[in-house]
C-alpha cells in the first residue's frame, strides 16, 4: 500500500538528513531581541470589500472548510464529520459522513480539497491524522461520496496541533499542512510527518521532484500550518499558529526548514526561513488564507480579524472586519470572484451568536 511506503520513505529520509536538516543538538535558541510587529499599509483595492458581506449558509455546527465542486460548495463539519451541500431549501443537506473520524479537541474532519471529481478530506482518526478521497457521485443538489480510497495515513495526531488543511496546487500535486501534535522536535525530525508541509500526488505517491528523494516532505520546522495558498506566479503561503510569541505568515521554499521549536517568528538564525510577516497569538491564530487579485485573505480565529496581506508587500497588512463575526476559521476563493469566510464560533472557544456558525459572502472591489 503507497501510504506503507511513504511511511518507511520517511523513516529512511530521517538517516540522509540527520545533519543536514537537524538543529544542534541541545542548545536553547537565541533569537535576540524580538522584532516589531510589521506596520499596516493599504494593500491595494483587493482588499477593500465591495459591499456588505452576506449570509450564505447559517446555523452549522463546527464548520472546518469549504472546497468548490463547480460551483457548488461542500463544507466540512469537525465534529460530526459530515460533508454538506446547500440544499434547496436554504438549508443543507448530507452528501456523507467520512468513516472513523475520531473528534477530539482541534481534531476532526478538517481540511476539504476538490479535484477530478474526487472530494479529499484530512481527518483524525484513533490511528492518527490521514487523508483520503472519495469519488463524488451524482448531481448538486443530490450528491453522495463513493467509497474512501486512501491517500497518506501516518500522520500523527493529538488533541491539539493537527493541522488540516489540505489543497491542490497549480502544479496539480496535493499539499498538506501538518501540525506538531504536541510533539514539539518531531518538526525537526526529517521521519515524522508531523510539523510539515507534505506534497504528493493525488493517488498519495511521492513526486520525483520532492525536495528529499522517496518523501512527502515538502518543507518542515513547523508548528501548526492551517493555511495554504498559492498567488498568481506560483509563489506558496502558508499560516502557522506560533506558541505564545509569534504567529507566521510563511513564503514556503521547497526542502527550507522553518525553525520551530529551535526558533519562533523573525530571528535572522543561520539555517532557518523567517517568517515575511508575524503577529502576537492575541491578534491573529491565522487559520485559512485565500488569495484573491494581488491580496493574501488570512482569516484569524482568536484575532476575530480578516487580515488583507498584499502579495507584492507581504510585510504590511490591513485589518478587516475587526470583531464583528468573532472567530474566523476559513478564507477561500470563490468561483464567482467573491471571497467566502467560515466562522468559528461554535468550537468551544469561541461565543456563538445568533445564527452561528456561518458562512459569508464578501463582494470585493
Amino acid at each position: 500500500m503507497r501510504c506503507t511506503r511513504l511511511a518507511a520513505a520517511a523513516a529512511l529520509l530521517a538517516v540522509v538528513l540527520a545533519t543536514a536538516c537537524s538543529p544542534p543538538a541541545a542548545e536553547p535558541a537565541d533569537p535576540g531581541p524580538p522584532a516589531a510587529p510589521a506596520t499596516p499599509a493599504a494593500p491595494g483595492p483587493a482588499a477593500t470589500p465591495g459591499a456588505a458581506p452576506e449570509d450564505v449558509l447559517t446555523g452549522l455546527d463546527v464548520p472546518w472548510s469549504v472546497a468548490f465542486l463547480g460551483d457548488t460548495p461542500l463544507i466540512s463539519t469537525r465534529e460530526r464529520a459530515e460533508v454538506l451541500e446547500p440544499a434547496a431549501d436554504g438549508g443543507t443537506r448530507v452528501v456523507g459522513t467520512v468513516p472513523d473520524v475520531a473528534p477530539s479537541g482541534e481534531g476532526g474532519l478538517l481540511g476539504l480539497a476538490v479535484a477530478d471529481g474526487y472530494l479529499y478530506t484530512y481527518a483524525t482518526t484513533a490511528d492518527g491524522n490521514r487523508v483520503d478521497r472519495f469519488p463524488l457521485e451524482g448531481d448538486p443538489g443530490a450528491l453522495r461520496l463513493g467509497p474512501r480510497e486512501p491517500v497518506l495515513d501516518g500522520i500523527p495526531a493529538a488533541s491539539k496541533h493537527d493541522g488540516g488543511r489540505i489543497a491542490v496546487g497549480p502544479d496539480g500535486m496535493l499539499y498538506v499542512g501538518t501540525g506538531d501534535a504536541g510533539q514539539r522536535d518531531a518538526a525537526q525530525d526529517p521521519g515524522s510527518l508531523a510539523g510539515k508541509i507534505l506534497r504528493v500526488t493525488p493517488d498519495g505517491d511521492v513526486p520525483a521532484d520532492n525536495p528529499f528523494p522517496g518523501s512527502p516532505v515538502w518543507s518542515l520546522g513547523h508548528r501548526n500550518v492551517q493555511g495554504l495558498a498559492w498567488s498568481d506566479d506560483g509563489t506558496l503561503y502558508a499560516t502557522e499558529f506560533g506558541q505564545d510569541t509569534w504567529d507566521e505568515l510563511n513564503v514556503i521554499t521547497p526542502g527550507a526548514n522553518y525553525g520551530w521549536p529551535v526558533v519562533e517568528g523573525v530571528a535572522g538564525r543561520e539555517g532557518y526561513v523567517d517568517p515575511v510577516q508575524q503577529w502576537t497569538p492575541d491578534a491573529a491564530s491565522p487559520s485559512g488564507v485565500a488569495f484573491l487579485d494581488g491580496t493574501l485573505y488570512v482569516a484569524n480565529l482568536k484575532g476575530s480579524v480578516l487580515r488583507a496581506v498584499p502579495a507584492a508587500e507581504p510585510g504590511t497588512a490591513v485589518d478587516l472586519f475587526a470583531g464583528t463575526y468573532g472567530r474566523l476559521r476559513d478564507a477561500v476563493a470563490s468561483p464567482d470572484g467573491s471571497l467566502w469566510l467560515v466562522t468559528g464560533n461554535t468550537d468551544g472557544r469561541g461565543t456563538p451568536r445568533t445564527g452561528d456558525d456561518r458562512i459569508l459572502r464578501v463582494p470585493l472591489r
